[in-house]
C-alpha cells in the first residue's frame, strides 16, 4: 500500500503525419528553345539566383541587337523632326509657313518621340528574354533530378527542367479529429491552452526509426473548416531542420500540447480494476477496512497512471491482492513509497530499423 505521488501534469495528443517542404518549386523555362549547358548536380543544394540551364541565347541576342538597330533609327527620326520642327518656328515667326504645316511638323515629332519609346520597350523585352536563357534557381533549397537533357527542346512555360524544395525549416503536416478540435476550442475559451491558430502551440515529433521525441517544433496553422468527408481538419507545425535530416514526405509521429497544466496524482495501473465502464481503486479506510474509489483516469506518466479525480492525496492505495479483495475487507497495511517507474518520455514505440545487408564484400 502506498500514497500516490502529487504531480503536475500537461497532457499530450498523439498524431501521425508526413514532412512537406514549406516551398516547393517547379522550375520551368520563360523562354523556348534547345538546351546548351546543364549548372547543377542532381541532388545538390542549390542556391537562390545560382545558374540551373542555360538555352541557346544567340536567336535572342540577334533580336536584341534587331531592337538596338530600331532604335538607333528612331533615334535619327526623332533628331531629324526635331530639326525640322526648330525651321518651322522661325518660318512661323516670319509668315513664311501655314499653320497647318507647322501643325504636321509638331506632330512629326510626337510621332518620333513614340517611335523611340517603342524602340525603349522592345530593347528592355528583348533584353529580358536574354537573361531568362539563364534559368536560375527561384529559391533556395534542394533540387531533384533533371528532367531534360542537352539539346533537348523546351517550350517556355510548358516544359518541367527540375524540382525544387527548402528543407530548413519544413513542415509537419496532420490531421486532427472534430473531438480534438472541439476540446483545443473549449480549452481556448477558458482560458486553459492557447488555439494553434494563435499560439505557437509546441510539437514533439518521433521518426519511425526513433523511441523518442527528439523533434521539437511549433503550430503555425490550422485550417478554416472540417473536410466533410473526413471529419477531420488539417494542421501544419513548423520544425527547424538544419542538418537537412528531415526530407519532405518523411512519416512521423508527433504529439501536441493538449492541455494546460493542472495537478493529478500518480498510482501503479496494475492498482486499477475495471467494472464494466467503470475504474475503481481500493483504499484503506477507518479500521483497516478497504473501500473502494471511483476514479478518473488519465494517461501515463513517469511508468504510472495519471488519477484526475477519486483519490485524496493521503489516502493509501492497495497495490496488491487486488483479485482477492472484496469491500469492507479488512487488511493489514504495509507502508510503501511510490517511486516513478520511468523518465518522463514518450510512449512506448517500435521503432522500424534496416533491413540487413543483402551481400558484403572484403577490402
Amino acid at each position: 500500500m502506498a500514497r500516490p505521488l502529487q504531480r503536475e501534469i500537461v497532457d499530450w495528443d498523439d498524431y501521425v503525419g508526413r514532412f512537406e517542404a514549406i516551398d516547393d518549386v517547379e522550375v520551368r523555362p520563360r523562354v523556348s528553345g534547345p538546351v546548351t549547358r546543364i549548372y547543377f548536380r542532381e541532388g545538390e543544394d542549390v542556391r537562390a539566383g545560382q545558374p540551373l540551364f542555360e538555352i541557346d541565347p544567340r536567336p535572342y541576342q540577334a533580336a536584341l541587337a534587331e531592337a538596338q538597330a530600331q532604335r538607333a533609327s528612331a533615334d535619327a527620326s526623332l533628331v531629324n523632326a526635331r530639326s525640322e520642327l526648330t525651321r518651322a518656328d522661325e518660318l512661323l515667326k516670319i509668315e513664311a509657313i501655314s499653320r497647318e504645316e507647322y501643325d504636321t511638323r509638331v506632330a512629326a515629332v510626337r510621332s518620333a518621340q513614340a517611335a523611340r519609346a517603342a524602340a525603349d520597350a522592345t530593347i528592355t523585352a528583348r533584353r529580358l528574354d536574354v537573361e531568362f536563357t539563364q534559368i536560375r534557381a527561384p529559391i533556395s533549397g534542394r533540387a531533384s533530378n533533371r528532367m531534360v537533357s542537352r539539346g533537348d527542346f523546351v517550350q517556355a512555360g510548358q516544359t518541367a527542367l527540375t524540382r525544387i524544395v527548402t528543407l530548413n525549416p519544413i513542415w509537419f503536416s496532420f490531421e486532427g479529429s472534430e473531438a480534438f478540435y472541439l476540446k483545443y476550442t473549449r480549452l481556448n475559451l477558458t482560458g486553459e491552452r492557447g488555439s494553434s491558430r494563435t499560439s505557437p502551440n509546441p510539437v514533439e515529433i518521433q521518426l519511425a526509426d526513433e523511441s523518442s521525441y527528439r523533434w521539437r517544433g511549433r503550430m503555425v496553422f490550422v485550417d478554416n473548416a472540417l473536410d466533410p468527408n473526413s471529419g477531420t481538419i488539417s494542421a501544419k507545425a513548423e520544425v527547424a531542420n538544419p542538418g537537412g535530416v528531415l526530407t519532405p514526405g518523411l512519416f512521423g509521429r508527433a504529439r501536441l500540447l493538449g492541455s494546460g497544466s493542472y495537478k493529478a496524482l500518480l498510482i501503479p495501473d496494475e492498482a486499477i480494476v475495471t467494472d464494466q465502464t467503470r475504474k475503481l481503486a481500493y483504499v484503506v479506510g477507518k479500521d483497516s477496512k478497504v473501500v473502494q474509489r471511483v476514479v478518473e483516469t488519465g494517461p501515463m506518466v513517469e511508468g504510472l497512471r495519471v488519477i484526475r479525480a477519486g483519490l485524496a492525496p493521503t489516502e493509501m492505495v492497495v497495490l496488491d491482492g487486488l483479485t482477492r479483495l472484496q469491500p469492507g475487507m479488512k487488511v493489514k497495511p504495509q507502508d510503501r513509497k511510490l517511486a516513478p517507474r520511468s523518465n518522463d518520455v514518450s510512449p512506448i514505440a517500435n521503432p522500424i530499423s534496416a533491413p540487413p545487408a543483402a551481400e558484403a564484400t572484403t577490402r
